[in-house]
């Protein structure tokens, strides 16, 4: 297959194009893919591990509406230079929340509410893609409104700001943060916009390690032009496979560990590729979450099957091990991925003899039974209805029973693919049975119980709650939920990012269709210039589901400034045309 200039691109400096790089698409392996000289290319296990640092609030308030507290926080999406490449002064430029990669960690209790104010203090256009670097920030598991969820079309363009309003009251879990700016997903994700949001709750406190025995794992990968910039090819919109493996933006980094249990929360944040992590030692990780949270009991999994966006936790007992051992946690593939010499490889551990702390009862504790939760007490025969929904590829779109955004925008989101009553409990099933390509599809607002996988049991390690599922070759997934506690419009789609820019998502929408829709998530909160003051919290809509209430964890990073004010934002039709005459941010969107 050849290999276009259109599909090969590369970040110079966000801000000069460079030459086009040669990536082997044919081949399910190869040497490498980036255009680096061998001397300066990263090997596994030479770079020390790093964990993103926690964000600090601004400020606490209390909702007058129920008494709650709301922490609120900023961050800024910038440009900037990240030193992931070995050598000294050879920097590779990024998209970062506060400028890093991963995004600083936003680590709260239960109960607690967010108000999260992202501040686009991006360049005009993407060096690659040339496209406008509009952005929409999704947080990944949670319960949100729908003018808070990160609609695609839901644009903050640069020089503007969005506050985003979480109310935290879903159970323990590893939410993510990234971007979801229409059809341009996948670069601006890949770019580095995404970090890791740790929500806690009196079961996981009780349970699982915390502290540094927490560790939060952000796994991606990525490819390099010969300046050190990173390369960009998504294989005829098929997907993006890099040859070097990043744990929290550092190739195949070494954790050292003391010899007891610690808690990992492995999110694959890579655009495209799907990992099969297992221990060099044949050890079996000890499960304990999934996407929605606690598992009800644990499963011990010598291997897995993570897609990206899932996340899953799990426990390594390093007790076992002798001082100076290397444990490797590596990477057995699946199908359809495009591997390389070290892809293999995610990250090892190597175990030193330093005191522990026998005083915390987490130090040695394999729990066996965990916490239950709503979605994993659901019974099959409570649904009122079962959908079904064919992913596949058509005409070179890929589709869910051959709808795409672009026809959503075209009605002017009008178009849903269910309809869905407030409180009611449906199954859900995805057939890929086109071939030659998994999926890992994403439901926004519910978390679900998987209930089959080709009218088998799910695995093991899906036997907690979801809210992304992996969807393979061949393969017809039946899923259980209850839909609320919020009615409005929510998007299902693919994350393969890739995928997903073409064109590979669709609407649903919970409970009646309302006009005027006071949660249209195109504008009920919209996009302000940035450096505009945050107004004094307004009381949201309460949950249905009352949290377990948690002492607050002292957060120890400080965010960036907002940037000066800009003229006024347009939300964006969603077309790849990109309109270059500002309108008012309430002017209703065009039909197509």
């Amino acid at each position: 297959m050849a290999v276009s200039r259109r599909n090969v691109l590369l970040l110079g400096g966000l801000g000069v194009a460079g030459a086009a790089l040669g990536v082997p698409t044919s081949a399910v392996n190869a040497k490498s893919a980036s255009a680096l000289a061998d001397s300066l290319m990263p090997r596994p296990f030479r770079t020390d591990f790093f964990q993103p640092p926690v964000l600090k609030a601004d400020a606490e308030s209390i909702d007058p509406a129920d008494g709650k507290k709301v922490l609120h926080y900023t961050v800024t999406e910038e440009a900037a230079s990240a030193q992931i490449l070995p050598k000294a002064g050879l920097l590779t430029p990024i998209l970062g929340y506060n400028g890093i990669f991963p995004g600083p960690t936003i680590d709260v209790y239960q109960g607690t509410k967010v108000e999260l104010t992202v501040v686009n203090n991006l360049p005009l256009r993407h060096a690659l893609g040339g496209h406008s670097l509009d952005t929409s920030t999704h947080l990944h598991g949670s319960a949100s409104l729908p003018q808070y969820d990160g609609y695609a079309s839901d644009i903050t363009r640069p020089g503007f700001q969005k506050t985003y309003k979480y109310p935290n009251f879903q159970g323990a879990r590893t939410l993510w943060y990234h971007d979801h700016g229409v059809h341009h997903t996948a670069l601006n994700a890949y770019s580095g916009l995404a970090g890791q949001y740790h929500m806690h709750d009196a079961n996981s406190e009780r349970l699982l390690p915390r502290g540094k025995y927490d560790v939060a794992l952000t796994v991606s990968d990525a490819m390099f032009a010969a300046n050190g910039s990173l390369g960009y090819d998504d294989n005829s919109q098929s997907g993006l496979w890099g040859d070097v493996v990043l744990v929290n933006g550092r190739p195949w980094p070494v954790m050292k560990v003391q010899k007891r249990v610690y808690r990992f929360r492995f999110l694959n944040c890579a655009i495209s590729r799907s990992f099969r992590p297992t221990l060099s030692t044949g050890d079996p990780l000890i499960m304990v979450a999934t996407d929605g949270g606690l598992m009800p009991s644990a499963q011990p999994v010598r291997e897995y099957r993570h897609a990206s966006a899932e996340r899953y936790e799990f426990l390594i007992d390093f007790s076992k091990y002798r001082t100076g051992q290397r444990i490797e946690l590596r990477n057995l593939s699946n199908k359809n991925n495009v591997d390389y010499d070290f892809t293999d490889k995610i990250m090892a551990f190597d175990v030193v003899d330093e005191p522990v702390d026998t005083t915390d009862p987490t130090w040695n504790r394999i729990p066996s039974t965990l916490a239950s939760s709503e979605v994993m007490d659901l019974q099959e025969s409570k649904s009122s209805k079962t959908r079904r929904f064919r992913v596949k590829r058509d005409n070179g779109m890929w589709t869910i029973d051959g709808v795409t955004w672009e026809q959503v925008i075209a009605s002017n989101y009008s178009k849903v693919a269910a309809e869905v009553p407030l409180g009611a409990t449906e199954i859900w099933e995805f057939e890929n049975s086109s071939g030659g390509w998994f999926h890992p599809m994403h439901i926004h607002l519910v978390d679900f119980k998987i209930l089959s996988r080709n009218g088998r049991a799910p695995f093991a390690y899906e036997k907690g709650p979801k809210d992304t599922v992996y969807v393979g070759e061949g393969e017809t997934v039946r899923l259980l939920m209850k839909f609320g506690p919020h009615e409005g419009k929510y998007m299902v789609h693919c994350h393969n990012l890739v995928h997903e820019d073409h064109d590979m998502m669709v609407q649903y929408r919970v409970g009646a269709a309302k006009d005027p829709d006071p949660n249209d998530p195109m504008e009920a909160a919209p996009a302000v210039p940035a450096g505009t003051n945050v107004p004094e919290p307004e009381p949201t809509s309460a949950p249905t589901a009352e949290p377990t209430s948690a002492p607050e964890a002292e957060p120890t990073a400080a965010p960036a400034p907002a940037p000066t004010a800009s003229p006024s934002p347009t939300k964006g039709s969603g077309s790849r045309t990109e309109t270059k005459t500002p309108q008012p941010a309430k002017t209703k969107r065009p039909v197509r």
